[in-house]
C-alpha cells in the first residue's frame, strides 16, 4: 500500500521519534510512505492567528503537492498539521472567494479532493487490527497505558471525523492491539495546555498535573498521545512524581513488532521509559 506522507515541521524537530517510529511501524505494516520533499509549513498555531489568508495559503501550496500524487491520499502524524491540512481544504470548499484568493496567491490549481487522514485513524480503519497483531513479536502484556488524544486530533468533528469526539476508541483499539492494558479513563480529549507552554506554564503545569494524577488514579503506567506537542509538554511539564512516561503510540506498536530501531527513540524521552519497560520485560 502507498500513500503520501506530510511530517511536518514538528516531526522534523521535537518530534523526531514520532518520525522514526511512524515511518519504521508503516514500513513493518507493508505501508510505504511517499515524501514530497518540497513541503511547507502547514500554517497552523501562530501563522493561523495572524493571518488566516497566508495561513490558508500555506496549507494550499501542500494541498496542491499532494494533489498531483497519486495515490490522492495523505497522511499527516501530527494533530496540528492534520487538522490545518483539512481545515483549510474544508474552509475553501465552503468559501470559493476563499480558495480564488488561496490559488490566485500560490499560482495553483486545487480540486479539493485531497484525502487527508490522521495517522491514528489510517492505521486502526486502512490498515486494520489483523495486519497490526499479525506482526506482534513482543505482546506488550501487563503494561497499563491511558491513551492521550489532546483537544485537536478529534475536533472539530465535521473536519476530523473521529469515531467520537468526546469519547474516542482508535487508539485505544490499536493499543489493545499491541497487546497492552488500556485504562479506563475520562480525560482523553482534554487539554494539555500546549499553546501556553511558553507564556503561562504556570497554568500548564496544573493541566498536565492534573492529567497525570487522573492518569495515575486509572492505575496508569504512562501515557500514549498522537502529538508531538502533547508528548513534549506531558513530559516538560509534569510536576509529580512517580512521573509517568509519554509514548508516541507508534513506539509502543514498534515495540509491539520488536523493530531493533525501537531501541534509538527511548533515549529522547525527557522522562526515561525504560526502567517501566524492563519491568515488563520489554527492554534490555
Amino acid at each position: 500500500m502507498k500513500v503520501s506522507y506530510y511530517p511536518g515541521c514538528s516531526l522534523e524537530s521535537i518530534g523526531k521519534s514520532y518520525d522514526h517510529s511512524t515511518r519504521e511501524v508503516c514500513r513493518a505494516l507493508g505501508v510505504e510512505l511517499e515524501e514530497a520533499h518540497d513541503w511547507v509549513c502547514c500554517g497552523s498555531s501562530a501563522g493561523l492567528k495572524m493571518n488566516k489568508l497566508v495561513s490558508t495559503a500555506l496549507s494550499g501550496v501542500n494541498l496542491a503537492l499532494y494533489e498531483k500524487r497519486e495515490p490522492a491520499d495523505v497522511v499527516a502524524p501530527c494533530p496540528f498539521c492534520y487538522r490545518r491540512l483539512a481545515s483549510a481544504q474544508e474552509e475553501m470548499r465552503q468559501d470559493p472567494k476563499l480558495k480564488g484568493e488561496v490559488q490566485e496567491l500560490i499560482e495553483a490549481e486545487l480540486s479539493g479532493k485531497l484525502q487527508v487522514h490522521n495517522l491514528v485513524d489510517f492505521l486502526r480503519r486502512k490498515v486494520g487490527l489483523e495486519a497490526i497483531a499479525a506482526k506482534l513479536k513482543k505482546p506488550l502484556a501487563g503494561l497499563k497505558v491511558v491513551p492521550y488524544y489532546g483537544c485537536l486530533l478529534v475536533r472539530p468533528p465535521r473536519v476530523a471525523q473521529f469515531d467520537d469526539p468526546d469519547d474516542p476508541r482508535l487508539m485505544a483499539s490499536l493499543l489493545r492491539a499491541a497487546g497492552a492494558e488500556v485504562m479506563p479513563w475520562s480525560h482523553a480529549t482534554d487539554c494539555c495546555g500546549a499553546g501556553l507552554s511558553l507564556p503561562r506554564s504556570d497554568a500548564v503545569y496544573r493541566l498536565v498535573g492534573r492529567l497525570a494524577e487522573r492518569a495515575r488514579e486509572a492505575g496508569a503506567e504512562a501515557l500514549v498521545t498522537a502529538c508531538p506537542l502533547c508528548q513534549v509538554n506531558l513530559e516538560m511539564r509534569q510536576p509529580a512524581t512517580p512521573r509517568l512516561p509519554a509514548f508516541y503510540f507508534t513506539e509502543l506498536l514498534g515495540l509491539a513488532f520488536d523493530l531493533p530501531e525501537a531501541r534509538r527513540w527511548w533515549p529522547k524521552h525527557l522522562i526515561d521509559p525504560r526502567p517501566l519497560l524492563r519491568s515488563h520485560n520489554l527492554a534490555d
